[in-house]
């Protein structure tokens, strides 16, 4: 039996109430059914335009009461019903209006639940409200993921207190395809914030050698590591965003809002000038020596791990375990996997020459804000490097030339290739021919991972918007397959039926 877990806040005034409505919004998700109770002039209805307005982050949404409809729908980026029941014949009804098919794509907002209680989800999120004094009384019900939800909220509203901005106004910005979400915070006559909501999670089970996937990976469980990178990366001129405030514990970051422009324009396609000068950012990055070890407060030290042989044959096995059976409906043989194995062996043997230093390791569009008022690298705004590793150089510059989700057209590629290698070639001691075949191991390595990481999303986790890179993926390979030193990659894929086009 799920365990119900109640929360009593008091609201002071009507701005105490729309603040909990923009925090509520933040915390509910498609399938909540939020059930508002309160006597006439309780503030039911304030809350619920507050959470919609916050949802359609538009301050001066229509929000009109639904008392005589019933029901009123809103296409948001969640879409929300609100409904208004007090003049409900009978529970049944509830269905008449659409209930079900509302909470099955989206939040339902409902005043008056009393009026049809046998026809609502026991799994909803209860919140009454009853005058006290010259405020409110907010009662919250809930349980299981809805309850710990809102309770996140309400501790990043308090980290928020702690911070100096108890009254400002939060709007989900974005969650990305990690366990990471943000916001944009907007503190009164001070510059907007973003918020990094970084809650721990349970490591999962064991994929290797008794570890799970992120320490075999290196990815970081914690925000020790993008606090360290983005100090070093300050210091060193690059544009990283200042860390305000931290709560490592809980996992909440305020940092500074480096701008909203990217490097793509409104169809999606790469701006040339803006990649150029990102490619200029990383062959600068690349040139300088970076500390493994970076002090992060009195009594921690972040140590950047290696992009190691474990990490990146792991990564390439995604290949084997996914991309294959989805190409041909059969899984690999014992006799495949042992020989692309052993080529990637070989492969990795290769960089032991290679020039190394920081990996970004997502250093391509989703991670690069532009900047236009500065100069320099400080054009680069850099937000992604939490997960950096000291490895193979030419990884991160196969990442923003072969841009994972963007077409990088063949003259734009070239473009950016001797971009790179005519600002390194001007520093001392670049090994051109060196850094060119880690190149290729470095993309080929990264495409490979990438042609099985579309097919997990599609299989396991439901996602199948993903596939749409696959064909880019496939067309990047056959690029780094050029390179004598993959020969017997290139051979193995022929073989296997990889680096051909697939929709």
């Amino acid at each position: 039996m799920t365990t119900t877990d109640t929360i009593s806040l008091f609201l002071k005034d009507e701005a105490a109430t729309i603040r909990l409505g923009e925090d509520l919004a933040l915390a509910l998700k498609a399938g909540d059914c939020l059930a508002l109770s309160g006597d006439l002039g309780a503030g039911k209805s304030s809350l619920a335009r507050a959470i919609l307005r916050a949802i359609a982050d538009d301050e001066g949404l229509e929000v009109p009461s639904p008392t005589f409809t019933l029901v009123q729908s809103y296409d948001l980026r969640i879409p929300v019903s609100h409904f208004d029941l007090y003049r409900l014949g009978d529970a049944s009804e509830l269905t008449e209006l659409g209930f079900d098919e509302a909470l099955q794509n989206g939040i339902c907002l409902v005043e008056w639940p009393e009026m049809a209680a046998s026809e609502l989800p026991a799994e909803r999120i209860a919140l009454t409200l009853a005058h006290e004094g010259s405020g409110r009384r907010a009662t919250i019900e809930a349980a299981g993921q809805q309850a710990r939800r809102i309770r996140r909220v309400f501790a990043i509203r308090e980290f928020l207190d702690a911070a100096g901005y108890p009254e400002a106004k939060r709007r989900f910005l974005t969650g990305d395809a990690s366990l990471r979400a943000y916001e944009a915070i907007y503190p009164d006559a001070a510059p907007r914030k973003i918020l990094m909501d970084w809650r721990p999670h349970p490591e999962g089970p064991p994929v290797y050698d008794g570890r799970p996937y992120p320490k075999v990976a290196h990815l970081a469980q914690d925000a020790y590591p993008f606090v360290a990178i983005a100090d070093a990366l300050r210091e060193r001129g690059f544009a990283a965003p200042e860390i305000y405030k931290v709560d490592y514990e809980q996992g909440i970051l305020l940092i500074e809002d480096l701008g909203t422009q990217g490097v793509l324009d409104d169809a999606g396609r790469p701006i040339a000038e803006r990649y150029r000068q990102s490619v200029a950012c990383l062959a600068h990055l690349h040139s300088m020596p970076f500390p493994r070890d970076i002090p992060v407060s009195d009594t921690h030290t972040h140590h950047i791990p290696d992009f190691d042989r474990t990490a990146m044959k792991m990564e390439v096995q995604l290949v084997l375990d996914w991309h294959i059976g989805w190409k041909r409906g059969s899984a690999p043989s014992d006799a495949e996997r042992k020989e692309y194995l052993a080529i990637w062996d070989a492969l990795i043997d290769e960089l032991a020459a290679a020039e190394k230093n920081l990996l970004l390791r997502d250093f391509h569009s989703p991670n690069i804000i532009w900047r236009p008022q500065e100069a320099g690298v400080g054009r680069v705004g850099l937000i992604d490097f939490q997960d950096a590793m000291i490895g193979p150089t030419a990884y991160d510059l196969a990442s923003i030339v072969q841009d994972a989700r963007v077409t990088i057209e063949p003259e734009l590629f070239r473009q950016l290739m001797d971009d790179y290698l005519a600002r390194r070639r001007a520093q001392d001691g670049f090994d051109e021919a060196g850094f060119m075949k880690a190149w290729a191991i470095m993309s080929a390595q990264r495409n490979c991972k990438l042609a099985g990481l579309w097919v997990r999303l599609l299989q396991r986790d439901g996602k199948p918007d993903y596939l749409r890179h696959m064909p880019r993926t496939l067309a990047y390979l056959n690029v780094a397959l050029e390179h004598e030193a993959l020969a017997p990659l290139r051979d193995w894929c022929a073989r296997a039926g990889i680096g051909q086009s697939e929709s």
